[in-house]
């Protein structure tokens, strides 16, 4: 159980913030920026959640994603040491729930002729947005973890590939599944 009953502490003043082990780090340290960015797309879900009063099923799959959002940003706040208490992790199930919901909207959808370019409804258009957040977390993710001494779960790396992928369907079934995309036409404007 999580209590907050002070929110500020004073102690991020010098420019450090504790990871969930207690140990400081400065807070542009590349975990910091990881668990951060999983945070934005975090809050770039529940802005599309605003808009998806039509899409019930979209919502309820979005908001079980926040709440593993919630989970992967812990597990990366505590970086898995040999011999440490096993803490918080994302775990390969919440990655295979994600396949299934991405196989379940995807089967609805237009065969894709051409890339989408983010727009359509207001849902599809931030989901994109977070889509893009989500991507950027994985790339530090990788980066993070490409580091020594520096532990990633190889689960929260994939949930976030995953995520990606879950994002751009569900943009898809957010525009009338797919009949709304808005498509590129290569070199349209020369």
């Amino acid at each position: 159980m999580v209590v907050l009953n002070r929110i500020y502490t004073r102690t991020g003043d010098d420019g450090t913030t504790a990871l969930g082990n207690g140990e400081r780090r400065p807070k542009y340290d590349l975990r910091v920026s990881a668990y951060g960015t999983v945070d934005e797309t975090n809050a770039a879900i529940g802005v599309v959640r605003l808009h998806l009063a039509d899409a019930p099923e979209i919502d309820a799959m979005l908001g079980l994603i926040q709440n593993d959002l919630f989970d992967l940003g812990a597990d990366l706040a505590v970086p898995q040491r040999e011999g440490k208490a096993e803490r918080l992790r994302v775990v390969a199930n919440q990655v295979d729930r994600l396949e299934r919901d991405i196989d379940a909207l995807n089967e609805r959808l237009s065969p894709l002729t051409s890339f989408v370019l983010p727009g359509g409804t207001p849902a599809a258009a931030h989901l994109h947005v977070a889509r893009t957040i989500c991507r950027r977390a994985e790339r530090i993710m990788v980066e993070l973890a490409a580091r020594p001494d520096e532990p990633v779960s190889e689960a929260g790396i994939r949930y976030m590939n995953r995520l990606s992928d879950f994002l751009f369907v569900a943009s898809r079934a957010a525009n009338r599944n797919g009949a709304g995309d808005v498509l590129w036409v290569p070199g349209r404007n020369r």
